[in-house]
C-alpha cells in the first residue's frame, strides 16, 4: 500500500473524473471517512474550502488532508477493496480556481507596491477575505484592482514548480509561514511568486475580472474583500437588480439615485425636527394641564421612544412636589417608563419600582429609564402613592 494517497488533483487541474479503489471506510457519526488510493478531491486547507462531488452514487460531502491521506466525507458507505468512480462539481472548483488565482495576483500586487504581506486569507462563500499586515488608502486599493485586471486582460500563464533545496534557497517567494521539505511554487510571471498548496486556473485570462468590494482597518492592517470572475458578475448582477429597484421607488435615473437619496434623506431629517416640535409642543401642552404642587404624577402614553419618555418627564418635573413617572407600553409586553424629580433623589425609588414589576433600568438622581412588567392601574397606584 502506498504511503499516502495519489494526489491527483495537482497533476491536472482540470480533470473531472477519475478511477480509485477504496482502501478505508469508517463511520464518523452520521457520516463517513472513505480514503482512497487516488483522489482528484482536492481538501480544505490554505484557505482553499474541499471539493465536492460524488464517489459512484454516493455524494463526497467535505475533503481534508490526515497524515498524508485524503479522507472523504460521505453520506453513505463505500465497500473497502471496490473500485469507484469519482467526479468533482466542477462549476465548485472551477470558481474556487478562479478566486484563488484572483488572489494571488491581488496580494502580489501589493506585496510589490507597498511591500505589505498577505498574513490571513479566507474563501468564504460571499467573498475572499485577505489580511495585510499594513494600511491600504482607497486610491491604493483602486490602483490594485486596475493593475489586477490589466494581468487578467494579458491572458498571463500560471506555472507550477517544485524547485529543489538549491533553487529555493535562491528564489524570492511569498510564504505565510516557514516551510519544509518539497515546496510546491506558484508563479504569475511579473507579478507574483508564492509558495502555495491550492488550485489554480492555467491563465489569468480564465479569472475574468477581479473586484475589491470591500476595506477595513484591522488589527493595525488592512483587510480586503475581493471577487473574481462569475462570483463577481453574480455580486455586479445583484446590485444592478437594487440599483434599479431603487430607482423606480425613487422615480429617478439610475445615475441620479445618489442625488435623490441625499434629496429623500434631507426631507426626512425636516420632518424629524417638524416631528419632534410638535410633541414637545404637545408635552407642553399636556404639561399645562398638570396642577401645580401635584405630589406625585403618572400619565401612560402610547407609542412613545425612551427620548419622548425623558422629556416629557422632565416637563413634568417642574409641575410635581415629588416624583413624575411616563410610560408607554401596554399590559401584555410591558411599558418602558421614565421617572424623575426636581426635588429628590429618584434612584432609589427606581430600584423600588423594579423590584414591585420586575423591572430594569436606571439612571441618575434626577432621572431614571427603564422597563418593567404589571397591570397599568397597580403601576399608576404605586408611583402616585410614593411618599
Amino acid at each position: 500500500m502506498n504511503q499516502e494517497t495519489e494526489k491527483l488533483y495537482y497533476k491536472n487541474t482540470y480533470f473531472r473524473t477519475f478511477r480509485a479503489k477504496v482502501l478505508r471506510c469508517e463511520k464518523q457519526g452520521e457520516h463517513y471517512g472513505v480514503v482512497l488510493d487516488r483522489t482528484l478531491f482536492y481538501p480544505e486547507g490554505g484557505g482553499q474550502p474541499a471539493d465536492i462531488g460524488v464517489l459512484n452514487t454516493v455524494n463526497v460531502l467535505d475533503v481534508h488532508e490526515q497524515d498524508g491521506w485524503i479522507v472523504h466525507t460521505t453520506d453513505r458507505p463505500l465497500p473497502v477493496d471496490s473500485a469507484v468512480t469519482g467526479g468533482i462539481n466542477w462549476p465548485h472548483r472551477f470558481t474556487l480556481m478562479q478566486q484563488h488565482s484572483g488572489e494571488h495576483i491581488v496580494s502580489g500586487i501589493v506585496n510589490r507596491l507597498f511591500g505589505l504581506d498577505n498574513v490571513g486569507f479566507r474563501m468564504g462563500s460571499k467573498a475572499i477575505t485577505v489580511d495585510f499586515n499594513g494600511e491600504l488608502s482607497q486610491d491604493d486599493l483602486s490602483l490594485v484592482e486596475a493593475l489586477a485586471n490589466e494581468v487578467i486582460y494579458r491572458n498571463v500563464p500560471i506555472g507550477t514548480s517544485y524547485p529543489d533545496a538549491q533553487a529555493l534557497s535562491a528564489l524570492s517567494y511569498r510564504s505565510k509561514k516557514e516551510l519544509t521539505g518539497e515546496v510546491r511554487i506558484v508563479t504569475i510571471p511579473g507579478y507574483d511568486v508564492c509558495a502555495c498548496c491550492g488550485t489554480h486556473v492555467a491563465k489569468t485570462g480564465e479569472i475574468g475580472i477581479v473586484k475589491l468590494v470591500s476595506a477595513q482597518h484591522y488589527k493595525g492592517g488592512t483587510r480586503v474583500g475581493l471577487l473574481c470572475g462569475k462570483k463577481a458578475v453574480d455580486d455586479y448582477n445583484e446590485k444592478t437588480d437594487s440599483v434599479g429597484a431603487v430607482s423606480v421607488l425613487l422615480s429617478a435615473k439610475p445615475e441620479k439615485i445618489k442625488e435623490a437619496v441625499e434629496h429623500l434623506l434631507e426631507e426626512t431629517n425636516a420632518l424629524k425636527q417638524q416631528l419632534t416640535s410638535l410633541k414637545n409642543q404637545i408635552f407642553v401642552s399636556k404639561c399645562d394641564q398638570v396642577p401645580e404642587g401635584t405630589k406625585n404624577i403618572c400619565l401612560f402614553e402610547p407609542d412613545l421612544a425612551p427620548a419622548d419618555l425623558r422629556i416629557f418627564c422632565l416637563l413634568l418635573c417642574d409641575r410635581c412636589s415629588g416624583v413624575a413617572a411616563v410610560l408607554s407600553g401596554d399590559d401584555a409586553d410591558g411599558y418602558q417608563y421614565a421617572v424623575g424629580s426636581a426635588k429628590e433623589d429618584v434612584r432609589a425609588f427606581g430600584k423600588e419600582l423594579n423590584q414591585a414589576f420586575n423591572g430594569r433600568g436606571g439612571g441618575s438622581k434626577e432621572l431614571v429609564q427603564g422597563t418593567v412588567r404589571g397591570l397599568q392601574q397597580e403601576i399608576k397606584s404605586f408611583i402616585e402613592d410614593h411618599l
